[in-house]
């Protein structure tokens, strides 16, 4: 596997994990990343494996996972287009009512400018496509107020000053 660099946590690290995408041909040793579908269809193989993931497609609530959410280390969250925003509210989903605590990494094609944004819906990792990522690393610090609750900051700007 090449050494491939992520976000995580507010650094630049290697990313162990690798996302299958095509599960048509044998899955590779090591962490994996397999589609949430595959993972319900495989449940228990899977599990005697370890060190088994799951992402979700755009069309695939988190609720598909049931009670099984806090059963993983990671979640990733795909996104296919970066217009695409159901994701965002996947990843509050996820932490907001499912109270999922591991990675949740954005996977696909979204973009730097939106790291900050995804960061306040409960991503920590970004495995950005194409993109030097020791400079998109300063994209999740580019504003330093916000009005709105998010899950990084849920008291609003105006409970702050007063």
């Amino acid at each position: 596997m090449p050494d491939i660099k992520i976000i995580k946590d507010g650094a630049v690290v290697a990313d162990d994990w690798q996302v299958i995408r095509d599960t048509s041909e044998d899955l590779p040793q090591g962490k994996i990343i397999v589609p949430a579908q595959y993972w319900l269809d495989n449940k228990s193989s899977l599990d005697a494996r370890g060190d088994v993931a799951v992402w979700l497609a755009s069309d695939q609530s988190p609720k598909i996972l049931g009670d099984t959410i806090g059963h993983f280390e990671l979640i990733a969250v795909d996104f296919p287009a970066f217009g695409d925003g159901r994701g965002f509210s996947y990843g509050r989903e996820l932490r907001e009512q499912h109270g999922f605590t591991g990675e949740l990494r954005a996977i696909g094609n979204f973009m730097r400018d939106q790291l900050a944004y995804l960061g306040r819906c409960g991503f920590n990792s970004f495995a950005l496509q194409n993109t030097d990522v020791d400079a998109a690393l300063k994209s999740l610090k580019d504003f330093s107020v916000h009005y709105q609750t998010s899950i990084d900051n849920p008291q609003p700007l105006f409970r702050a000053r007063s």
